[in-house]
């Protein structure tokens, strides 16, 4: 396994992410305990979840009845975890404001089995909260030592500015990583978000590498329609982008590589991107992932891919002024 820094930060985090969504609701409990085992032994130390997957918190649960499993688990895992959607019926139990952040922050402490988040994560922008209120909250936990680091998904470009030159004020370290959809398929963070990343020294953290399973073999023969393939708006997905998927799968098949992989390794070979986040249902998939760390794509095959998957030209302002 290979490891980077989150960021700026002195933390060293491999270069797969093992997201966690599925666990409870796609994949039962036993197959979890076993997929975050095999990913630990494979040299996974990252994992990401959030208090809102499963049913307001049953991933969180399963994740804490695994840490305290024994073999140091849970010193052996960077754990991130992510506050913001609704967690109660109350009006005040959604969001980033003070009074939520404490309040979820404890709760998921709880159902993590944990003394400590390693990365907590805003999982969405909050309009309404102000950012000293936010960040105060934010340093408070620090103080605490409840929580390290703190980062963001979502986010847009100017978002991430705000966050840090407003943490900058209070000398706090502010955000270290965003995590933001990215992948062939959805080019639109190389406009504003990845510079905004590599500028304030942010960690892309990649959800849906696959794009919502577009990438992943989906026209290939004997493949199943299963999970997000078998949607109504994956399928028009797939007819709309039929001409670039059979471009696609071609050239993966030229490589010599599963196009699951492929699209990992494209990610990977963005400087910015410090680990691109895998959500496994199976054994098999999350086994099959680790080939796209040794897949190392030349000019040749970069170029041929944006041929198929063209982004919006660059960065912004360049991408659409010049």
């Amino acid at each position: 396994m290979d490891y980077t820094h989150l960021g700026r930060t002195g933390l060293l985090v491999s270069r797969l992410c093992l997201g966690t969504m599925n666990f409870g609701s796609k994949t039962p409990e036993s197959d979890s305990f076993a997929i975050m085992d095999k990913a630990l032994d494979l040299g996974i130390n990252f994992f990401d979840t959030a208090n809102a997957y499963g049913r307001r918190g049953q991933t969180e649960q399963i994740i804490g009845r695994w840490l305290v499993q024994g073999s140091q688990r849970r010193e052996r895992v960077v754990l991130a975890t992510k506050v913001y959607s609704r967690m109660g019926d109350g009006p005040n139990d959604l969001k980033l404001s003070a009074y939520h952040i404490r309040k979820a922050c404890e709760d998921s402490l709880t159902r993590l089995q944990s003394d400590h988040i390693d990365l907590y994560q805003m999982h969405h922008i909050d309009r309404d909260t102000p950012w000293d209120e936010l960040w105060q909250a934010m340093e408070q936990l620090v103080r605490e030592g409840k929580i390290l680091y703190v980062g963001s998904s979502n986010f847009a470009g100017w978002h991430i500015a705000t966050a840090n030159e407003q943490a900058s004020k209070r000398r706090f370290l502010g955000l270290v990583c965003e995590q933001t959809k990215y992948s062939l398929v959805t080019r639109q963070p190389e406009l504003e978000v990845l510079p905004a990343c590599q500028h304030y020294g942010l960690g892309l953290i990649p959800w849906s590498p696959l794009g919502g399973g577009l990438l992943g073999g989906v026209l290939a023969e004997g493949q199943p329609k299963e999970g997000r393939r078998s949607s109504e708006h994956v399928q028009r997905a797939i007819d709309q982008c039929r001409g670039q998927i059979e471009r696609w799968e071609t050239l993966c098949d030229e490589l010599g590589h599963p196009a699951a992989v492929v699209a990992l390794a494209w990610l990977l070979a963005n400087p910015v991107v410090t680990a691109p986040i895998i959500g496994p249902r199976t054994m098999s998939q999350l086994e099959s992932s680790m080939e796209a760390l040794d897949l190392k794509l030349d000019d040749e095959a970069l170029s041929c891919l944006d041929a198929i998957w063209p982004g919006p030209g660059g960065r912004a302002p360049e991408a659409y002024a010049w």
